[in-house]
């Protein structure tokens, strides 16, 4: 069940909506691969009809389970929008659709989390990636220095 206000509700007063949202319902188009969205989304918004709109304001929390970009090691995340504040117009172009009364704001939601998803999750901000194996040297023998020369040190040995 999408998020949805009634505009009768809102004509006296202002409206509390709390509870939990499948991710499901949420239909992110996520194409992160390093990114999964993990159910369900929390809310807490109060809603109020403010001229010819609706005035959202409240926090969202939504799990994820991550891949860090620099280790590759899975780690959870929460994507939290502690002090959220939404328009939604009710006339004009870009007027939310009102069905029998509902207001669906939903789309609304998905937007402003999909602007806040992290654009390269670490598991840590001190990450330093994945153990370096250099390629071409051979692994040092009981401390002492590569066995084979640097690769500029080659190039500096030919002759043109």
């Amino acid at each position: 069940m999408p998020l949805t206000v009634n505009l009768r509700h809102l004509a006296a007063h202002s409206v509390r909506l709390q509870g939990e949202l499948p991710s499901a319902e949420l239909d992110l188009d996520n194409r992160d691969e390093m990114i999964e969205v993990a159910p369900p989304l929390a809310y807490n918004l109060e809603v109020e009809k403010v001229e010819h709109g609706l005035l959202i304001q409240g926090e969202l929390e939504l799990p994820l389970h991550c891949t860090c970009v620099r280790c590759l090691k899975s780690f959870e995340s929460r994507l939290e929008l502690k002090h959220w504040t939404c328009h939604v117009p009710l006339q004009g172009e870009d007027a939310a659709p009102v069905v029998n009364d509902l207001v669906d704001l939903t789309p609304f939601v998905r937007e402003d989390i999909l602007l806040e998803f992290p654009q390269h999750p670490l598991c840590d901000r001190e990450c330093r990636g994945l153990p370096k194996n250099e390629p071409g040297k051979a692994k040092a023998s009981s401390g002492a220095g590569p066995t084979e020369a640097s690769a500029w040190a080659e190039l500096n040995k030919l002759k043109f």
